[in-house]
C-alpha cells in the first residue's frame, strides 16, 4: 500500500496561524510519504545508510547493515560476485564492518 504523497489537510478558521501550519503539516506528511513509499518500493533513495565503498567513519551498533549504493561485479572467472552492503558485527567507530555478497553466477 502505497501512501498519499500529496495530502491535503482541511482548513480551518482563515487566519496566519493556521494558514502556516497546514503548510507545514502538509510538507512533512509528504515528505514522510514519499520516504516510506521509496523504502517500500526497495529504492536506494529511501535508505539513509548507504555508502559507495566501507565506511570508515561513523558510529555503528552490532547489526547495523549499510547498503552498497554503487554495487557492480568483482571478482575472478568462476567466483564473481557482488557486494550488497556491509553489517557491523562489532559495534564502535567505525567498529568491524564486513562485506555482504551474493554469488553471480558466472
Amino acid at each position: 500500500m502505497r501512501l498519499e504523497e500529496n495530502p491535503q489537510l482541511p482548513l480551518g478558521q482563515d487566519t496566519k496561524y493556521s494558514g502556516d501550519l497546514n503548510f507545514v503539516l502538509s510538507r512533512l506528511f509528504r515528505n514522510i510519504a514519499q520516504k516510506v513509499n521509496q523504502i517500500g518500493d526497495g529504492r536506494i533513495a529511501g535508505n539513509d545508510f548507504t555508502s559507495s565503498t566501507i565506511p570508515t567513519t561513523g558510529m555503528f551498533k552490532q547489526g547495523d547493515f549499510i547498503k552498497n549504493s554503487a554495487p557492480v561485479e568483482a571478482g575472478t572467472a568462476g567466483s564473481k560476485f557482488v557486494v550488497l552492503g556491509w553489517v557491523c558485527t562489532v559495534g564502535g567507530s567505525p567498529g568491524t564492518l564486513l562485506p555482504v555478497r551474493t554469488l553471480t553466477g558466472n
